[in-house]
């Protein structure tokens, strides 16, 4: 790891996408501090506090806790996620969209700039959202107003300052890509999270010098963390790989094929998208509750999907099994695999090409998945053990909020917080994963030009 690093500052062009980088992940964190105009921030942070149990927290933690401090950059990058999965969707049912996906480079550029254009479709309209749920909201921390001048004038300056803070995310996210060191989307939600790290070591230390943490505990706590996280980078680096033999050919006066390769097939192919839908499906109902009055029948409902109630968690894992599925289903399409298989000859050992080889693939994927689902659905749920089991509250984010209004014996002696959550820990690793790889896959391929060129340098001199 350390002559990795090393490395990395010793090549010219990969430090340069490093240090552009982080200069682009500096220019986003600086809009968090950027408010929009017209706001009052005081009663916001009581606003916040109260819906954080809904899907304002998803919101939240996508955005970098900017959509709390209602900052420029407070939709974030979902915007942008909504737009392509809902192109990821519409590649499926829609034949024009499925013909751009298989037309290469072209194709790809054609559905991004489609996915540029919903991405301020979908900031416009919930930018404006945001602006009239703003005005409404009278009646907050003591009856200051949450919006200083309400009408068409705040309106508007919310929907463009907004809409221009997602369309600037959206292009700090490409240029990493581009000009970075790749994952730029990844890198933006990744620096949203990392940045509540430091607060929380202090508030693990303050709370050990104070008593209210043991060292025990907290040795506990890390252990369990380190088993954890070597659990998800083994899990996410799993694989089942599929043997692919291609037979000889002879075109022209050249052989080709008679090699053996094989298709990686990943146990956890959706990465951390089923968790997410799976969240946001369960905060709908706290959210649309608190558009209406109080009491009846839909409150009881929403207390029942509270986090930490039996039934929240039930379909909170059916949930994550049912997306698993239905995300991987999508991105992944074994009979494509089986056609182009069999225009090149290829064909696994034993199995039949075509038809027979589909259903082999897809049989060893539906296998995967499932250990792939259970998998999301344990780490989804690990903070309600570190509640229950160590009294421990992970630090709010998505899904792992509590609530004022849980039962007692689930919140009884819960006096702690450590920075330990599911979905965030998902997120962290997964990033932190891709990021590494592609780095090492940087530093591969200029050795390999350095060793080709001293190659060619050697061979003339001889």
């Amino acid at each position: 790891m350390v002559e990795s690093l090393r490395n990395i500052f010793q090549v010219g062009e990969l430090r340069n996408r490093v240090l552009f980088t982080l200069g682009m992940l500096a220019v986003y964190r600086i809009g968090n501090h950027v408010v929009v105009p017209g706001v009052n921030t005081d009663a916001l942070a009581v606003l916040a506090e109260q819906a954080r149990n809904t899907m304002f927290g998803l919101y939240d933690m996508f955005s970098g806790q900017n959509l709390s401090k209602m900052t420029i950059f407070a939709l974030g990058i979902m915007p942008y996620i909504s737009a392509s999965i809902i192109l990821q969707l519409l590649t499926v049912v829609w034949p024009y969209l499925e013909k751009l996906s298989k037309e290469g480079e072209l194709g790809r550029r054609k559905i991004t700039q489609y996915t540029r254009y919903g991405t301020i479709l979908l900031a416009v309209i919930q930018a404006a959202s945001i602006a009239i749920f703003l005005e409404r909201q009278t009646d907050i921390a003591g009856g200051l107003p949450l919006v200083y001048n309400a009408g068409w004038g705040f309106r508007l300056m919310t929907v463009l300052t907004l809409t221009t803070g997602t369309a600037l995310v959206m292009w700090i996210g490409e240029q990493i890509t581009e000009r970075g060191i790749g994952n730029g989307m990844s890198l933006i939600i990744f620096a949203g999270i990392v940045v509540g790290l430091p607060r929380a070591v202090i508030m693990t230390f303050e709370q050990l010098s104070t008593g209210q943490m043991s060292l025990i505990r907290l040795i506990l706590l890390v252990a369990l963390m380190v088993a954890v996280i070597a659990a998800i980078i083994f899990v996410e680096r799993g694989q089942r790989r599929v043997t692919v033999q291609y037979a000889k050919r002879l075109v022209g006066r050249r052989m080709y094929g008679g090699t053996s390769t094989h298709i990686p097939l990943k146990v956890n192919t959706g990465g951390v998208i089923p968790v997410i839908f799976a969240s946001s499906l369960l905060a709908l109902p706290a959210t649309v509750a608190g558009l209406f009055p109080t009491g009846g029948w839909g409150e009881k409902i929403v207390q029942q999907l509270t986090y930490g109630m039996p039934l929240y968690n039930l379909l909170y894992v059916s949930g994550i099994i049912f997306f698993a599925y239905f995300y991987t289903a999508i991105i992944f399409n074994p009979d494509d695999v089986a056609e182009n298989m069999r225009k090149y000859g290829g064909f696994v050992p034993g199995i039949r090409p075509g038809k027979r080889t589909a259903e082999y693939i897809d049989t060893i994927l539906t296998r995967i998945t499932l250990v792939g689902a259970i998998y999301l659905a344990l780490v989804a749920i690990l903070p309600e053990f570190l509640i229950t089991g160590f009294k421990v509250a992970p630090i709010p984010f998505i899904g792992e909020t509590l609530d004022a209004n849980l039962p007692e014996w689930f919140t009884q002696g819960l006096n702690v917080s450590f920075f330990f959550g599911g979905t965030s820990l998902l997120i962290i690793v997964g990033v932190a994963m891709d990021t590494v790889q592609q780095v090492e896959s940087q530093l591969i391929m200029r050795h390999y030009d350095g060793f080709m060129r001293k190659t060619r340098i050697r061979g003339r001199r001889g």
